[in-house]
């Protein structure tokens, strides 16, 4: 029977740690870093997801600046608040919430903000640092698998990790991540998608298995080896409770997996709480290198 990996108690410990230095940072100067948020329309799920990273602001102790746009809002008025927020001092970090209304060029708002306080880690400056292996800022998600798979006695050095997906928010950027030639990483990757013919022999390779497909059940018990890591990055609605409450299931076949697996991340509670907590940390290494202070 595999471990469980609970992202949700390890992502609490790092918010306690953040929520302790900003403290500190406060103490001794007078500040804390800021965090802007953009929401552009009323996609019931980016509320939700805005409410979530405002309310983990507020208990880390870092300032919240809260942007709700109409929804016929155009590009060029979304590109005068990224300006602004560029140039505003006690902003650190900016999130621009996506998806955007069809009309708004996504590429383009990402571009425009400033790198130094890109925390989503998107800007093309900071995917380029991570390809060559500089100091910037990487994407919460795969930055909170690489946190979980430490966290929880699973490093990935030496070992042969397999990525399923290709996507730029989490595939690409964790097999970038993986192969850094530095403590905590120093793996041999394999990327596979949906173009892979045979998934299964690739996948039963696996030390260790991300899995980022976006549909439910895509790697079953007969797809893995026995002792494998399994890293559960999807969310998919299977279905409603009677009370209306969402059923949700990631991309692997848990049940089954787990009888096999050395270590499983659960859905919910595996990776979806390590994202915000890596949003808490970038915007803390964000004011730390604005203003000319040690990162720990």
């Amino acid at each position: 029977m595999a471990e469980i990996i609970n992202g949700k108690e390890i992502a609490k410990e790092i918010r306690e740690e953040i929520r302790l230095e900003v403290a500190e940072l406060k103490d001794r100067t007078g500040e804390v870093p800021g965090l802007a948020v953009v929401l552009v329309g009323e996609d019931p799920a980016s509320e939700v997801y805005v409410r979530m990273k405002e309310k983990a602001c507020q208990k880390a102790g870092i300032t919240s600046f809260q942007h709700r746009l109409s929804a016929e809002t155009g590009q060029g008025e979304l590109l005068d608040l990224i300006d602004n927020l560029n140039q505003d001092p006690r902003v650190n970090g900016i999130l621009v919430q996506l998806p955007l209304p069809d009309r708004i060029d996504e590429g383009d708002i990402l571009q425009a903000i400033d790198p130094d306080k890109d925390v989503d880690g998107f800007h093309p400056v900071n995917i380029g640092k991570l390809m060559s292996g500089e100091e910037g800022f990487r994407p919460c998600t795969p930055l909170g698998i690489m946190e979980l798979l430490q966290r929880s006695g699973n490093s990935p050095e030496g070992k042969h990790v397999v990525v399923v997906g290709r996507s730029n928010i989490v595939g690409k950027p964790i097999a970038l991540m993986l192969v850094q030639k530095k403590e905590g990483a120093n793996a041999t990757v394999t990327i596979c998608h949906t173009g892979t013919e045979d998934l299964g022999a690739i996948t039963r390779q696996a030390d260790i298995l991300i899995v980022s497909a976006g549909r439910p059940s895509t790697i079953t018990a007969d797809m893995v080896k026995p002792g494998v890591v399994v890293i559960d990055v999807g969310v998919n609605q299977i279905g409603e409770t009677p009370e209306g409450k969402r059923i949700l299931a990631g991309d692997v076949d848990f049940a089954g997996i787990k009888e096999k697996a050395r270590a499983i991340t659960p859905v919910p509670g595996g990776v979806g709480p390590m994202t915000i907590a890596m949003l808490l940390k970038n915007t803390l290494r964000a004011y730390k290198f604005q203003n000319k202070l040690p990162d720990k």
